[in-house]
């Protein structure tokens, strides 16, 4: 089943990438659009997530942008089908431009290693990619797919140009190899990470964050940088921006400085979905686990 379902998509990519990377991203937003209207419990949670997020927006507007992060979902699945076709060497001018880039490209570039954080925002996946393809040492943190074949596959695509995937269960001793050869490392950081989690702001409301990326730039003494790559009018067009730089000078002085630093990186993650909140995807379970205080109210 495993194998059928992944010439499934392989058959299907051959028909998505017939009319051109625009047209198949109008295609995925009527797909992501019948997502929205038939698959009903991540409809009512990413609903749910935008109320508690937004009180203070039109419920009508809310619903809409829960329709369009659907859209954007699709999207991206598209995207992966064009990403090593089109984002090379010669043509990512193309289709990708960038903002206040210059801190974090001449870090990167002076060999000194940073952490990029990013979300669940527009595509996330470029930003590895883009890297690697400016010849840059880039490494992403992921879980596998669960298909063994479509998840081949996709790391074959990830890694055309020189990224480097590290599957998520066992990447400790990697992690510190490759901070200590200053290479960067990327992480996507606004997943839910159960009890043991810090929990922060995130919405006005307490989300358990991963302790990992506060705990590896302590260590090593590194500087976050928190990015994001948003899509652009629809089309496979995106931006590459950054909304803060944390450095370790910025929390020698807390008295708590992994929740400060988490906290920190969680708030920019946060003012980048502010701009643009049809990009975010607002079904999965970012809240799903909550704080010591809130579970003992409950009881």
């Amino acid at each position: 089943m495993d194998y059928f379902f992944y010439l499934l998509m392989r058959v299907a990519a051959i028909f998505v990438q017939i009319p051109g990377p625009d047209t198949s991203v109008r295609i995925a937003r009527r797909l992501g659009s019948v997502l929205y209207l038939i698959y009903h419990r991540g409809r009512r949670r990413a609903i749910e997530n935008l109320c508690l997020s937004f009180p203070d927006k039109d419920f009508r507007r809310l619903e809409r942008t829960a329709q369009r992060s659907f859209e954007h979902i699709a999207m991206l699945a598209f995207d992966v089908l064009w990403t090593s076709r089109l984002i090379r060497p010669s043509t990512w001018h193309r289709y990708i431009e960038f903002g206040n880039m210059s801190e974090p490209l001449r870090l990167i570039l002076q060999g000194r290693g940073i952490i990029m954080v990013t979300g669940h925002y527009g595509n996330f996946e470029i930003l590895g990619y883009a890297m690697a393809t400016f010849g840059l040492e880039s490494f992403s943190i992921a879980r596998p797919i669960d298909n063994p074949y479509i998840n081949d596959y996709l790391l074959g695509v990830r890694q055309e140009h020189g990224q480097t995937i590290i599957d998520k269960k066992g990447a400790t001793d990697m992690m510190l190899d490759i901070l200590e050869s200053g290479a960067t490392l990327g992480f996507i950081a606004d997943q839910n990470a159960g009890r043991k989690g810090v929990f922060v702001d995130f919405f006005g409301r307490k989300a358990s964050t991963y302790k990992s990326i506060g705990l590896l730039a302590m260590e090593y003494d590194l500087p976050i940088v928190v990015g994001y790559c948003r899509r652009l009018n629809n089309r496979y067009l995106f931006k590459i921006g950054m909304t803060r730089i944390i450095k370790p000078s910025d929390w020698r002085d807390k008295p708590d400085p992994l929740k400060w630093i988490t906290a920190e990186y969680t708030t920019a993650i946060e003012q980048f979905v502010r701009e643009d909140p049809e990009q975010y995807w607002w079904v999965h379970r970012r809240w799903k686990t909550r704080p010591p205080e809130e579970r003992k109210a409950d009881r």
